[in-house]
């Protein structure tokens, strides 16, 4: 008896599959959204998705689906490497695919691969990774698309990073992911657990859990898949009760019913495995040969594979594969292989293997796969791995896993490629002849253990096995008498050792890199010319720049330089080249370091060294920001920002940085329309640090904007605050602004002086980006001070004025910069000095207007933001000083940046201004209420401030006039409203809703 599977609706997952058609809702609408479908083993996850799946290819979507396997943790990218193959025959994808060399290498064809070289790796799995965003950004634009993943339990860790990455990085993008896992394999120490728990934390995820199936459920999906009236209601009723809601479960037990197969009623569903079993013994010895070959091959098997290692002949074979597909134990997949139909019942076939029989079907299968017209499609060597291993041939699985190892590395995968060459290292004394097996000598493959294990994000144990293999190194070459065999492989352990050191942020390590990198160059031949000695000294340079030892890393750049030159290696000429332009600019010779980074980015572009060009890209666009020079300079970020992005390395290092150069250009020169779509690319609810900086950067517009983000992004970036690698200051100063703007001085204070703390370095102090915190926080007091000495509070005054000092201290000491004394503070640098000088001016009570003129003077005509805002200071102080003209043209050209850039608390800070002083133009606020018919405007601000507590001497000093002038308007406000006192007067102003203005600043 046949079981009609995918007869019939799908019923008892009504509430579920809805959630995934509004996750379908969404794509549609260009909201990229992702779903976590869980379970247990058979309880419907497939037919759910495939359900969605079918629906949304009926709606016009694109629908990729892929699965992952046993093997997979052991194949980089299999589940995208499925979908995409099975997509790979639609024009569009194929399109697609087309401009993404990185991603072709994943179909059978493959595709253009990369030589590998431990001098520029690092960089292929971020460029498999932007390969997939860009992929499906550009399909979404024709037809919103699907992406399925299933079984993630399985899935190998990069493909786990994947799935994290888009997640994070798909906005608004026409794109649904839905991913499967088993609950019940999820262990507490299961990789996959701590992605899941971190996806859930996204607002663009949900998670879709499913239950066992409700009893009236199962029984109506039971009568659907059997035949009219071949189960009885007893049999029914026996079967939901034993089934406990598992669908795939409750079809095995009426599949043996119907097949006339005794079931005892005491199976429990832990007897799963006999149960299935006992169907595949009804079978013909034919079709469970085949079952046993297909379960040694995986979910999956490749027809030709499993006909090969049955053993059976042509016509026999295909028999038996009928009746096996007949039996819904096999399902055709694709026009080269089958599936089983649930993973259980592949588990269940291999369980039941003998020993010798599975090490024979293992060997028989590893035969075939060795074969080079096999192995070319990538995948294969990791699985021939494994084959090897389970059929006890050491040698072959050592071959296979440098194979794998190499693959996985051109692919992108640096957690699988480092599994891979650390399962070769294990074996390597087991083989007879493994330096020519792997073709490679031991350290050398060591050293690709440890640089995939760094390109994986594992830094810690790079240096670890790094540290092992110099150690080795040596001691043979102590026990010998004799220098290492290749002393190249010596110098490339060496630096990279020193470069990860460098990594650690850690004081030691950073001595320690200095010292392993000087020993490199000392033992590494000058003669001939080598690359690597090259990159040694390019690398022993770096070190003493994080030491600060400019006039020794500038010796070695240029010993760098030449080597490089000498050697034919225009990758390490370029990077040294960058660092020189680097020293140039840290030393005040700011033309120098343009024209040497200039030079350096053009080097590095024609050597198509990706991370090289990024890094010169940053420092020139930097470079050219620090002069003033916003326009080349924010086109050489937005060029390195495209060229970033389309390579995929827009979240590595130097992609992320010329990121928000970019944003930072385009901030400064006023187009804040622009800068604000840029930001909000930048995440708000962050998951990593890299994340958290990005978010940082966006608050320059969000708070000056008044951006409802603020407060969202603060709660996401704050838990980075102490985390490694990330410190907060950007985001502590800017929401020490945005304190500011709402009148909170005191928690303006608090986080301009946490970002102050931040950039003291001792025992050097502080550096020049600590002037505009301690600015904004001068700012603060001289509110508070100004606000003191209305109030006749001479005391507070004299404290805040004090404090004040202490600010203005350390703004010059940042300007100073004693750790580097030849730097030279740009226009940028110079202005938030010059408002750090004008801000305790006007908390002394001296708000001279010369002072704020100045500010202006050292910003110059670029920065339009901070122009209005020290116009807006400049108008107050000539208001005070009585000059009211030429307050109104001030307060004017202001007004007009802040409508411009729709700078809400600057505007609303300027209109404050207007009213006390009686200058420029105020939106009308509409009637207070005819209570106040009679009251001037002039008499309305007076009776605002009385509402607020202020003394006539206080009001004087806030509206700029005089305490007489103040006293005679508070009597006719009595007067006019028939008001006993002030306090009935407040009292008045309070219930007719006129109430005081902010202060914003």
């Amino acid at each position: 008896m046949v079981l009609r599977v995918s007869a019939g609706r799908m019923v008892g997952r009504d509430d579920e599959l809805g959630r995934l058609l509004t996750l379908l809702d969404d794509a549609e609408a260009g909201r990229s959204v992702a779903a976590l479908v869980s379970g247990d083993a058979g309880v419907g996850k497939s037919r759910l998705v495939a359900e969605a799946s079918q629906l949304a290819e009926g709606r016009g979507f694109t629908v990729l689906s892929g699965q992952c396997a046993e093997l997979g943790d052991s194949v980089p990218y299999l589940p995208l490497a499925d979908a995409l193959r099975g997509a790979a025959q639609s024009t569009g994808v194929r399109d697609a695919l087309s401009s993404r060399p990185a991603l072709r290498q994943l179909l059978p064809e493959g595709g253009e691969a990369p030589a590998i070289d431990s001098d520029r790796s690092g960089l292929a799995r971020q460029q498999m990774f932007g390969g997939v965003l860009g992929l499906l950004a550009e399909l979404a634009a024709a037809a919103p698309v699907l992406l399925v993943l299933e079984d993630l339990h399985w899935a190998d860790g990069s493909t786990r990073d994947l799935v994290t990455f888009l997640s994070r990085m798909l906005h608004r993008e026409r794109v649904a992911l839905i991913g499967t896992y088993r609950t019940d394999d999820l262990h507490r120490r299961h990789p996959l657990r701590p992605v899941v728990a971190e996806l859930k934390r996204l607002p663009s995820v949900i998670s879709v859990d499913l239950a066992p199936l409700g009893p009236s459920a199962l029984a109506e999906h039971l009568m659907a898949v059997a035949a009219p009236g071949r189960i009885e209601a007893t049999e029914l009723n026996d079967i939901v009760t034993r089934a406990e809601g598992n669908a795939y479960y409750a079809e095995e037990l009426l599949a043996a019913l119907l097949m006339g197969d005794p079931v005892e009623t005491n199976v429990l569903p832990a007897g799963l495995a006999t149960l299935l079993l006992s169907r595949v013994e009804q079978l013909s010895d034919a079709t469970q040969q085949v079952l046993r070959a297909a379960a040694v091959a995986g979910r999956k098997a490749d027809d030709e594979l499993v006909r090969a290692t049955s053993g059976l002949q042509a016509a026999e074979y295909d028999g038996a594969v009928r009746e096996a597909v007949t039996h819904q134990l096999l399902v055709p997949a694709g026009p080269e292989g089958y599936v089983f139909r649930h993973a259980l019942l592949r588990e269940a076939v291999y369980a039941d293997l003998l020993p010798g029989e599975r090490t024979r079907l293992h060997a028989t299968m590893s035969s075939l796969l060795s074969e080079e017209q096999r192995l070319a499609v990538p995948g294969t060597a990791a699985e021939l791995a494994q084959h090897c291993l389970a059929s006890h041939d050491i040698p072959g699985s050592f071959a296979a896993s440098v194979r794998a190892g190499q693959e996985a590395e051109r692919l992108g995968a640096p957690a699988e490629a480092h599994r891979h060459y650390d399962q070769a290292l294990a074996l390597w004394e087991r083989v007879a002849e493994p330096e020519k097996t792997a073709g490679l000598a031991r350290g050398k493959l060591g050293l690709l253990s440890a640089t995939n294990a760094a390109d994986s994000g594992d830094i810690e144990h790079a240096v670890h096995l790094l540290r092992r293999l110099r150690q080795v190194l040596a001691m043979q070459a102590s026990q010998t008498g004799r220098d290492a065999p290749d002393a190249n492989l010596v110098s490339r352990i060496g630096e990279r050792l020193a470069f990860y050191l460098m990594l650690m942020d850690d004081h030691k390590a950073f001595i320690e890199a200095a010292e392993v990198a000087q020993a490199t160059v000392e033992a590494t031949p000058a003669e001939p010319p080598t690359w690597q000695y090259a990159r040694a000294i390019a690398t022993y340079a770096n070190t003493l720049v994080g030491q600060d030892d400019y006039t020794l890393a500038r010796e070695l750049a240029q010993r760098g330089l030449g080597a490089a030159r000498a050697a034919g290696a225009p990758w390490v000429q370029a990077d040294a080249l960058v660092t020189l332009g680097f020293l140039s600019n840290r030393e005040g010779r700011n033309d120098e370091a343009i024209e040497l980074l200039t030079e350096a980015h053009k080097q590095a572009r024609e050597a198509k060294v990706l991370g090289v060009e990024l890094r010169a890209a940053y420092h020139l666009a930097r470079a050219h920001l620090e002069r003033g020079d916003l326009v080349t300079g924010g086109t050489i970020a937005y060029e390195g920002t495209k060229r970033a992005n389309q390579t995929g390395l827009g979240l590595a290092p130097y992609g992320l940085d010329v990121q928000h150069l970019h944003f930072q250009c385009h901030f400064a020169d006023g187009k804040w329309d622009h800068a604000q779509e840029i930001a909000d690319g930048f995440p708000v609810r962050v998951t990593s640090a890299a994340e958290a900086y990005l978010s940082s950067m966006a608050l320059f517009i969000d708070v000056a904007r008044d951006n409802p983000a603020v407060a969202e992004r603060r709660a996401w970036i704050e838990p980075f605050w102490m985390s490694h690698g990330f410190d907060g200051f950007i985001a502590r100063g800017l929401l020490a602004e945005h304190a500011l703007w709402q009148g909170d001085t005191e928690q303006a204070l608090a986080e301009a002086q946490a970002a102050i703390d931040l950039a003291n370095e001792p025992p050097w102090g502080y550096n020049p980006s600590t002037i505009r915190p301690a600015a904004i926080a001068l700012s603060a007091r001289a509110d508070r001070a100004v606000q003191a000495r209305a109030a006749g509070d001479d005391d507070t005054a004299s404290a805040e004025l004090a404090a004040a000092a202490d600010l203005l201290q350390i703004a010059r000491e940042g300007a100073a910069f004693v750790k580097r004394p030849k730097f030279i503070l740009g226009p940028e640098g110079r202005g938030w000095l010059a408002r750090a000088e004008a801000e305790y001016r006007r908390a002394s009570g001296d708000n001279d207007p010369q002072a704020w003129q100045a500010v202006l003077d050292e910003f110059g005509p670029v920065y339009g933001y901070e122009i209005a805002r020290t116009q807006w200071r400049l108008a107050e102080a000539l208001a005070e000083a009585g000059r009211r003209d030429e307050a109104a043209q001030q307060w004017r050209q202001a007004a007009q940046t802040a409508d411009r850039l729709s700078a809400r608390p600057l505007r609303s800070a300027l209109d404050h201004l207007a009213r006390r002083a009686r200058i420029g133009t105020v939106p009308d606020e509409g009637r207070d209420g005819a209570v106040f018919a009679s009251l001037t405007s002039r008499e309305r601000e007076v009776l605002r401030l009385i509402a607020a507590g202020r003394s006539n001497r206080e009001i004087a000093s806030v509206l700029f006039i005089a305490p007489k002038t103040a006293s005679v308007h508070v009597s006719n406000i009595l007067g006019k409203l028939g008001a006993a006192s002030r306090t009935e007067a407040a009292a008045i102003a309070h219930r007719e809703g006129l109430t005081s203005q902010p202060s914003g600043r």
